[in-house]
């Protein structure tokens, strides 16, 4: 049952937010510090409700998908009310621990990612296929809490480039997604973007979208984000890699397109840039 629990709040990705989270506090703070360990906590147990709730949201639709059918509220393995008073512990204990741990902002911002998914994303994807623009906001929350609970002002312009970069890259990570699952997201109701566009065109757009992304981690080490030249050198490589990569989308063909081995080289990219900004704050 607890492999179960542990799936219904995408442990494997609210893992991923939590990096987000501690880059945003170790650049605001200078570099690690043990005080990071309860507000980035408290954001992995939020991320979790919201991932918890999300399913909840969606249990009847992801009853009738091959790829989520299997997921634990549809096929019965935790009951709805069980999944209700997950959602409502994490939620909860998540946001006590930011709030003792931190301040109120870092707090807000930690529930207003949670509201952005649950009430705006979760929604609208149901009614656009061009859902995940607005919705890759939630991947820009995350480090500002993070920066926010270190004690870094909210509008600062450091901050605001990286949440840029974190908001740009999470449109062609989900992209990616649904260019994979397109025709089981048509299957169950959800508007694809794969009956507005051809694969080819989907791939350009795709391509087009990496392309930014790239650029929107170029801009980060003149806003001073970055003070070592190490950082900036490895930003550059992994920047021009990505678009190295990327670019096969637009000559390979149908049979040798595999789109997982994008999905994950975009993911290592972000891995690599995180790394390389916690390690650069160390060497200042």
């Amino acid at each position: 049952m607890f492999k179960q629990y542990l799936e219904l709040a995408k442990v494997r990705i609210t893992i991923a937010v939590t990096l987000t989270t501690i880059v945003g506090y170790v650049l605001a703070n200078g570099g690690f510090s043990w005080h990071l360990v309860f507000p980035t906590l408290g954001i992995f147990l939020i991320a979790c409700g919201s991932a918890a709730l999300n399913q909840f949201q969606e249990r009847k639709l992801d009853a009738t998908m091959e790829r989520t059918k299997n997921r634990p509220i549809p096929s019965g393995q935790i009951s709805e009310f069980n999944a209700q008073l997950f959602i409502l512990l994490l939620t909860v204990t998540g946001s006590l621990m930011i709030l003792l741990s931190s301040n109120l902002t870092a707090l807000v911002l930690a529930l207003l990612a949670m509201a952005w998914y649950n009430l705006i994303y979760t929604p609208l994807k149901r009614k656009t296929a061009f859902a995940v623009v607005p919705g890759s906001v939630i991947g820009a929350l995350p480090p500002m809490v993070g920066w926010v609970a270190a004690g870094g002002y909210v509008f600062d312009p450091k901050l605001l480039i990286l949440a840029f970069f974190f908001f740009i890259w999470q449109i062609p990570h989900f992209w990616l997604l649904l260019m994979k699952y397109g025709k089981q997201y048509e299957k169950a109701g959800f508007p694809s973007l794969t009956k507005i566009y051809s694969e080819k065109q989907l791939k350009r757009i795709t391509f087009m979208w990496t392309v930014a992304t790239a650029l929107s981690c170029l801009f980060i080490p003149f806003f001073e984000v970055t003070y070592t030249s190490f950082a900036k050198i490895s930003i550059l490589i992994f920047s021009l890699l990505l678009i190295a990569v990327f670019s096969g989308l637009l000559f390979r063909s149908k049979q040798t397109f595999q789109i997982f081995r994008y999905f994950m080289v975009i993911n290592v990219f972000l891995l690599l840039v995180i790394l390389s900004l916690a390690i650069d704050s160390m060497l200042i």
